[in-house]
C-alpha cells in the first residue's frame, strides 16, 4: 500500500515507517499537519495514518477537510486520547479507526490490513485539467492535447503542485516545502532550474511560458495564455 505517515515525534515517526517499509508498505513521512497537505496535494494514497496532535495543523483538523472536499481515503487516527467523547470526535470527523498510544507494532498492522479491505467510495481527485495539459495521479501520466508528455518524478510532483494551485503565485520557498520537503537540501536555484526543464516540455508555440515568472514573488501556471 501506497501510505501516508503524518506524526510529529521524529523517534516514533522514523520507527513505524521502518516497520511499515519492512511490511512492504511505500510511505511518506510527513511531521507536521501542512507539510501532510502538501504529501496529499501531490500523490494519491490508499492510506493515510495521522497523528491527532501535530504542529500547524491537527489530524482530526486535516481529517475533517479531507472528507468535507469528498476525498473519502481511509483514516487510521493515532491518539494519546482514550477518553470516549475524544473517539466519538474522531469518528465524527471521518476517521475510519483509531489507535491509542502506546500500541503494539503487530496492531497497527492488523488494522491497517483491516482497513485495505474496505471498499473505497472515492479517492482524491485523480486527474486534473489545465487548459490543454492533463495529469493523472494514480497513473502518473501527464498529456497535453493528448498526447504523452515524459516527466521525471521530480518533474510531474512539480507540475501536479502547479496545477493544483493553478492560476495562484507560488513562491520558491512554498514549492521548495511541497515538493521537496521541509528538510531537504535546496537552493532556490533548484526550483528555478526544474521550472526551466518543465517549460522545455509543456510550452509550445500556441501557449508559451505557460509556468509565468512573477517579479519579486515566484511563478504561476496558467491555463491559456
Amino acid at each position: 500500500m501506497h501510505i501516508l505517515l503524518a506524526e510529529d515525534d521524529p523517534k516514533l515517526g522514523k520507527l513505524i515507517r521502518y516497520k511499515l517499509e519492512k511490511a512492504a508498505h511505500n510511505v511518506d513521512w510527513a511531521q507536521d499537519g501542512q507539510e501532510a497537505e502538501d504529501f496529499l496535494e501531490n500523490s494519491a494514497y490508499d492510506l493515510l495514518i495521522l497523528d491527532w496532535m501535530m504542529p500547524r495543523k491537527s489530524g482530526i483538523e486535516l481529517c475533517r477537510q479531507l472528507r468535507q472536499r469528498k476525498d473519502f481515503t481511509p483514516v487510521l487516527m493515532l491518539t494519546a486520547k482514550d477518553a470516549v467523547q475524544d473517539r466519538v470526535e474522531g469518528l465524527d470527523a471521518g476517521a475510519d479507526d483509531y489507535l491509542i498510544k502506546p500500541f503494539a507494532f503487530e496492531e497497527l498492522l492488523a488494522r491497517i490490513r483491516a482497513l485495505g479491505r474496505r471498499p473505497v467510495q472515492h479517492w482524491q481527485e485523480e486527474e486534473m485539467t489545465v487548459g490543454d495539459l492533463s495529469l493523472n495521479l494514480r497513473t502518473l501520466e501527464v498529456r497535453q492535447n493528448g498526447q504523452p508528455v515524459p516527466l521525471s518524478k521530480r518533474e510531474f510532483q512539480l507540475l501536479a503542485y502547479f496545477m493544483r494551485h493553478a492560476g495562484q503565485i507560488l513562491s520558491r520557498e512554498r514549492i521548495m516545502d511541497a515538493v521537496w520537503g521541509l528538510d531537504a537540501d535546496v537552493t532556490p536555484n533548484t526550483v528555478d532550474a526544474y521550472v526551466s526543464l518543465l517549460r522545455k516540455k509543456i510550452d509550445n508555440p500556441a501557449h508559451p511560458q505557460r509556468i509565468q515568472s512573477v517579479r519579486g514573488m515566484g511563478y504561476r501556471l496558467v491555463g491559456q495564455k
